[in-house]
């Protein structure tokens, strides 16, 4: 299985896109801004193809396994992306709770003073869209591909 993130939209320290499963959107994805230069925490990764696998360990999959016994099986990282380490995809709102990691939701909001997006309903998205991927994972391999910002434009669904 093959899911794509397309970037669609930057905000001042925010980047936001769409995430799609066999041609469908599922979700919306935030990330910290894309940079040339990375700095630690606050970077959008790069675009490229990344395998998806689980994380047992840490203090996330711990809290996740608090939140989520019936179905938590790992954290989904990103592996083995160039400079950046413990990329996961989990819940949040906005890019301070990035540190570097795909925030997904439902909705989204732009603060137009402010110059930044923002996800809602983050939980909601993430409970499904997890449920699809570990499923998908324990049956194979499943990558994740994320597109620069420039090649797709402003195509997200209100």
């Amino acid at each position: 299985m093959e899911i794509e993130v397309k970037r669609s939209r930057q905000g001042k320290n925010s980047t936001l896109s769409a995430l799609y499963i066999d041609g469908e959107q599922v979700c919306y994805v935030l990330e910290d801004s894309v940079r040339d230069e990375k700095i630690k925490g606050s970077t959008a990764i790069p675009a490229g193809r990344y395998k998806l696998a689980f994380r047992h360990y840490g203090r996330m999959h711990g809290r996740y396994h608090r939140l989520f016994p019936d179905f938590h099986k790992g954290m989904i990282q990103l592996m083995d992306v160039p400079n950046f380490s413990y990329i996961y995809i989990h819940m949040g709102n906005n890019f301070s709770d990035t540190a570097g990691c795909l925030l997904v939701g439902q909705k989204v909001k732009y603060f137009k003073k402010q110059k930044e997006y923002e996800i809602r309903q983050s939980r909601k998205a993430y409970v499904a869209l997890y449920k699809r991927l570990a499923a998908a994972m324990e049956k194979g391999e499943v990558f994740i591909k994320i597109h620069e910002l420039s090649s797709w434009g402003n195509e997200l669904s209100s």
